[in-house]
């Protein structure tokens, strides 16, 4: 009966601590954009589902951009084409 209790009580042991270790893994430097990330073409607005800009410990300023599809990619903030795509939602936003 020893035996089976330490075997239970290392088993849970183990689980809760792959578990805090998947947590560490998550760190917040996964939502940094690196230079091979960033996509260069032009995005249509009517394919973005939403946006966000990457956190000021990051080493470049990126947007990371998710598609309707699920998709995420990473792209320069100041790109012509993305900050005309605020404007015109910003526009769209205080219009309605």
């Amino acid at each position: 009966m020893k035996v089976f209790s330490l075997a239970i009580i290392t088993l849970l042991l183990a689980a809760l601590w792959t578990r805090s270790q998947g947590v560490s893994f998550r760190s917040p430097y996964s939502t940094c954009c690196y230079k091979e990330m960033f996509i260069k073409q032009k995005i249509p607005g009517s394919l973005i589902r939403s946006y966000q800009k990457t956190p000021s410990h990051c080493s470049r300023r990126a947007v990371r951009v998710e598609l309707l599809r699920g998709k995420k990619f990473c792209v320069d903030p100041e790109e012509r084409w993305f900050q005309q795509y605020l404007r015109q939602k910003e526009s769209t936003s205080t219009s309605t």
